[in-house]
């Protein structure tokens, strides 16, 4: 896979769009500041984990796809369907180790210096976010049922 930046889909992107990303992430950063006040700051922190801009980006993401493919003349909608269900599973991938990243701050801030914790929850975030991606990238029962019936033949 190779990351790129693409200046085109900006463009693509209308203004109502970019509204309805800011609303549902300040709405989901709000109520998770709420839940904070409420409930203490582990509650709190727990919903953090959670990507703000996600169910926005999903959505709009699944919208762009299918409109590409119906202006391609293409009615299948499951490109649309299958795009989001990507950005789902990367957005699991990132908030699980982003959950690793909290548990370390959490344990060792009391008893470490913050540069060497957070040096440490880094790694940590990145290592597990990565692992989970190696796997699902490299093993069969991570695939779905037709590409594992397809390897099998």
């Amino acid at each position: 896979m190779v990351v790129k930046w693409n200046v085109g889909a900006l463009k693509r992107t209308q203004w109502h769009e970019y509204l309805v990303r800011f609303a549902l992430g300040g709405g989901i950063t709000a109520l998770t500041g709420w839940l904070g006040e409420k409930w203490g700051p582990i509650v709190g922190g727990l919903f953090l984990a959670f990507p703000a801009i996600f169910p926005a980006s999903a959505t709009l993401l699944e919208k762009h796809q299918t409109e590409k493919k119906r202006r391609a003349g293409i009615a299948h909608t499951m490109r649309g369907r299958d795009a989001a269900a990507l950005d789902a599973r990367g957005a699991v991938m990132g908030a699980l180790g982003g959950m690793a990243f909290a548990l370390i701050v959490w344990k060792l801030l009391p008893h470490m210096g913050a540069v060497s914790t957070l040096s440490l929850a880094l790694g940590c975030w990145f290592g597990v976010s990565s692992g989970l991606w190696y796997v699902r990238k490299h093993h069969p029962w991570s695939r779905p049922r037709t590409a594992r019936s397809a390897t099998r033949s």
